[in-house]
C-alpha cells in the first residue's frame, strides 16, 4: 500500500488523561513506521509537555501548540510565539482577575503563583469527565511533572497561555480583551469549559499539517488523523481519513470517517490493524 502520513493527537488518543501510554499504542506506531509510514503527534501540548516516554516510541516529529509549532526529525519548521508585549498583557490581565494560569513554551511550562492549588480541582474534574476513577488523588504535578514554579512570567518564548476559568464569562471577556489573538476553551463544551487559553491567531492543527506536508513533499490524499476532542475536528476534516476514539466527544465521533475503540481499549492499535497500516 501507499505509505501514509499519520497524525495522532496525544491526550485522550495516544495516552489517557492520566498520561498512561498503552503498550499496544506504542507497538502500533513502531510497526507502522517499520512498514514505511510516517507518524507525527499533533497536539495542543507544547514541546516541553512531550515527555521522553512519548519520544522514545520513535516518531518522525510533532505538531504542537494546536498548530503553532512544527518539528520534523529534530528540525524546527514552524515556531509561532506571542510577543513579549502580548505575553505581558495577558499575564497582567489574568492577574488582575485573580485567574491562575500557566505559560506554554518549548522551553518549559511556567505556572502562576497559585496554579498548583487552583488547578488541581479543574484537572480532577477534567479527569472525572473522561471517566477516570480515584480522581481525588490526581495532582497538578502528576499531570505536569516538569512544570516550573516561581519563574518570571514575562517571556518571549511563549506559544500560548492556559488559565483556569472561574466562569465562562472569563473566556468571553478574554475574546474582547485580546482581539488580535486566538482565544479558546478546553476541558468541556461551551459554558462547562474548565480552561481558557490565548495564543497566536489563525492557527489550527489543519494549518500546520498543510505546512508540514509541503515541507516533506507528501500528499494530502495519503494522510490519516486520529483524535478525540473538538479541537481535533479541523485535523480530521483536513486529512483524507479521520478516525475518532470511542472515548472521545460526541461531536468528533459524529463527523469522523471511522470510530475506533477507546484509548484504554487498544483503540489506536485496532484502528491501525483495520486500516492495514500494520
Amino acid at each position: 500500500m501507499e505509505c501514509k502520513v499519520i497524525f495522532i493527537d496525544v491526550d485522550g488518543t495516544l495516552v489517557d488523561y492520566e498520561n498512561n501510554l498503552p503498550a499496544s499504542a506504542k507497538e502500533a506506531i513502531v510497526k507502522a513506521r517499520r512498514n514505511g509510514h510516517r507518524v507525527y503527534i499533533c497536539t495542543g501540548r507544547s514541546k516541553a509537555e512531550v515527555y521522553d516516554e512519548i519520544w522514545d516510541i520513535g516518531l518522525d516529529g510533532m505538531i504542537g501548540a494546536n498548530g503553532g509549532y512544527i518539528e520534523d526529525h529534530g528540525k524546527t519548521i514552524l515556531d509561532l510565539k506571542l510577543s513579549y508585549e502580548e505575553c505581558k498583557h495577558i499575564v497582567d490581565w489574568l492577574k488582575s482577575r485573580n485567574l491562575e494560569f500557566y505559560l506554554e513554551s518549548k522551553n518549559g511550562l511556567f505556572a502562576s503563583e497559585n496554579f498548583e492549588e487552583r488547578g488541581r480541582s479543574a484537572i480532577q474534574e477534567y479527569s472525572r469527565r473522561k471517566g477516570k476513577d480515584h480522581i481525588e488523588k490526581i495532582s497538578v504535578r502528576d499531570v505536569f511533572p516538569d512544570m516550573i514554579f516561581g519563574a518570571c512570567l514575562y517571556r518571549e518564548d511563549v506559544s500560548k497561555i492556559s488559565f483556569v476559568l472561574n466562569s465562562y464569562q472569563d473566556h468571553l471577556d478574554s475574546v474582547k480583551e485580546f482581539k488580535d489573538l486566538k482565544c479558546s476553551t478546553w476541558g468541556g463544551k461551551g459554558e462547562i469549559a474548565l480552561f481558557g487559553d490565548v495564543g497566536v491567531k489563525d492557527v489550527t492543527k489543519a494549518y500546520a499539517i498543510e505546512k508540514l506536508l509541503k515541507h516533506i513533499g507528501a500528499r494530502k490524499e495519503d494522510t490519516i488523523a486520529f483524535g478525540d476532542a473538538k479541537v481535533d475536528i479541523p485535523m480530521l476534516e483536513y486529512c483524507q481519513l479521520g478516525v475518532a476514539m470511542a472515548s472521545g466527544g460526541e461531536e468528533i465521533k459524529a463527523m469522523a470517517d471511522m470510530v475506533t475503540d477507546g484509548v484504554d481499549e487498544d483503540g489506536l492499535y485496532n484502528a491501525f490493524v483495520q486500516l492495514h497500516l500494520i
